[in-house]
């Protein structure tokens, strides 16, 4: 039997996705839970027109986040704390404050869970900072952490 996916299905497939599964597995599982109907032509021909404009989205959506990256390359983020005569900090440079940073420089909200720091900045110098933009885009930005005076 012949469905289409309302929602995603761990283990199956995306949403306006078009699948075939027994008979017993749609009709006692996925229609009364509300996860999939039955295939008919009116609903396919409308999933797969789902599924284009949702390629689509998902392009401009990449391509966006492609130029954001390369605006965020292109500058480096400065921060200037108090450190001590080793050359460690007495804070730490974390996610959050790369975030505001970058939303500042920006112009635009920017999500401390879209950067991939392992573990705080606790020393002066220059780090590579990587983040995951939307429609699955990595970037990097470079962090330049200077002592205070």
């Amino acid at each position: 039997m012949q469905v289409v996916l309302k929602r995603d299905v761990k283990g199956l497939g995306k949403a306006h996705e078009i699948k075939k599964v027994s008979e017993g597995y749609a009709r006692n599982y996925l229609i009364p839970q509300g996860l999939a109907l039955p295939a008919t032509e009116k609903l396919v021909r409308q999933a797969r027109r789902d599924q284009a404009s949702a390629a689509e989205k998902l392009a401009r959506l990449q391509n966006r986040s492609r130029e954001l990256a390369a605006q965020i390359a292109s500058k480096p983020l400065r921060f200037k704390v108090k450190a001590g005569e080793t050359g460690r900090l007495y804070g730490s440079i974390t996610s959050k404050d790369v975030a505001q940073a970058l939303a500042k420089m920006l112009g635009m909200s920017f999500d401390k869970r879209q950067i991939m720091l392992e573990h705080s900045i606790r020393e002066l110098g220059t780090h590579l900072v990587d983040l995951k933009l939307d429609g699955g885009v990595n970037a990097q930005v470079t962090v330049i952490v200077e002592a205070e005076e």
